[in-house]
């Protein structure tokens, strides 16, 4: 019988921690009604991350960036040298697709704005990732954020 893999270990070994992915968050984070203080946010934050991480959905669309990410640095992936999958050529695009997919999938089109500014914007560990997992968890972080603005509201 198969292990049950876990996200945020998988995650974790690729250096993106729960913490990690709190502070990234926490550089774009805005007061809002609901959740005044970075305290607060945080705390919310972390809920928000850890319900939206008992979806299998969403688990797999993570993992799917991870085996991605994998082999586009290895030069595994059709039609993409590693050495052009490094630089993140502009017509590359499934990336977005998949950063995309995640924030609409965790907080409909309200997620999509939110992956949106993390993605210009690069903040936290974001600038250091690669094509696949940069939007990814842009694509998670903002999903999760707009769920916790939008329930504070609640």
């Amino acid at each position: 019988m198969a292990e049950n893999r876990d996200i945020l270990g998988i995650l974790e070994m690729r250096g993106i921690t729960v913490a990690v992915l709190t502070d990234t968050a926490m550089e774009m984070y805005v007061p809002h009604p609901g959740i005044e203080t970075e305290e607060l946010a945080r705390d919310v934050f972390g809920r928000e991350l850890n319900f939206a991480l008992s979806d299998p959905n969403l688990c797999i669309l993570l993992y799917a960036a991870v085996l991605l990410e994998e082999e586009g640095a290895g030069g595994r992936l059709p039609g993409i040298s590693a050495s052009v999958y490094e630089r993140d050529p502009v017509f590359l695009i499934a990336d977005e697709v998949i950063g995309i997919a995640i924030a609409k999938y965790i907080g409909g089109y309200k997620g999509m704005f939110e992956f949106t500014r993390f993605d210009q914007n690069k903040p936290g560990v974001l600038s250091e990732l690669g094509p696949f997992m940069d939007d990814a968890i842009a694509g998670l972080i903002g999903g999760v954020s707009s769920n916790m603005y939008s329930r504070s509201l609640m």
